[in-house]
């Protein structure tokens, strides 16, 4: 148990090493040689490297220093560990590949926004599904959202509007609407990994064939589903809820089996963020 422990932290601290450095190299080798930045504590050590000619891997481990404190005190030890390995491996990453060569030019600022907002998104999105960060402004927007009535997409949000304003004043606006664009596909990116391209959605199901629709669900979608009491609030009819957990793949092949038993049923359909333990498993749609 100890020996599996071991080697799962050890692929773990790989995986963050590479996610790292796919990063520095979207950096390093497309971004910010087409003066196009990133968000976060990335995007304020790339204008400092701008403006005050510090190596970018000296500022990005510097800055971050305070928020993986931070994140120690508020996560826990491990995550810690593995932001300050994240961080230590992207900050080595951009010393390294510094005098790389360009893959691409100003030329083509479109091919620069979507392939280096794609390569900083995998990056990142590689090692935050391994157990660390290599940026601290998550880690801040956390705490902040504790005293004040924002959700921490909204802190980040607000804390990177003023990075790219900033970025605008140093690089000029076009530069900083490229970062802005660049930093929406990556977080696109960065969500798809840590998902999955099959989001998960749960589903409530009201309807007076209800036990009709569970078992075809569980036959044709290969689903558990469960049962809930329920009373109209018109009608003041006892009715059975129907609760199941499906794939984003399987959502146009749930609603025809609803279809076939009720075209009245009431369906509410959610983005659930993780599914963990019980039987939900990829299935083949069928």
């Amino acid at each position: 148990m100890q020996t599996t422990k071991v080697a799962d932290t050890i692929r773990k601290i790989i995986m963050i090493i590479i996610g790292a450095a796919i990063a520095g190299y979207a950096l390093e080798a497309v971004l910010i040689p087409n003066s196009v930045i990133d968000g976060g504590v990335t995007g304020v050590s790339i204008m400092g490297t701008y403006l005050f000619n510090i190596p970018l891997g000296v500022l990005l481990f510097v800055l971050n220093i305070p928020f993986v404190y931070l994140g120690y005190k508020q996560v826990g030890k491990t995550f810690a560990i593995m932001s300050i390995i994240g961080i230590a491996s992207l900050s080595i990453s951009t010393v390294l590949m510094h005098q790389i060569a360009p893959i691409l030019s100003a030329k083509d600022p479109l091919l620069v926004v979507i392939s280096g907002g794609v390569l900083l998104g995998v990056g990142i999105g590689v090692v935050l599904r391994n157990g660390g960060a290599l940026d601290g402004a998550e880690v801040l927007a956390v705490l902040v959202s504790r005293k004040v009535p924002f959700s921490v997409g909204d802190i980040i949000l607000f804390i990177n509007a003023f990075i790219f304003i900033g970025a605008g004043f140093i690089y000029g606006l076009e530069s900083a609407l490229y970062s802005a664009t660049t930093y929406y596909i990556a977080k696109i990116v960065i969500d798809v990994i840590q998902v999955g391209l099959e989001k998960s959605k749960s589903v409530r199901i009201v309807s007076k064939q209800s036990e009709e629709i569970g078992s075809a669900i569980q036959d044709r979608l290969g689903r558990g589903v469960t049962y809930s009491s329920g009373r109209g609030g018109f009608s003041n009819e006892k009715i059975d809820i129907v609760t199941c957990v499906i794939t984003r793949m399987e959502e146009t092949k749930l609603m025809t089996i609803i279809k076939e038993f009720d075209t009245s049923a009431f369906v509410v359909i959610t983005d659930v963020a993780e599914v963990r333990g019980g039987s939900f498993k990829k299935r083949d749609i069928h």
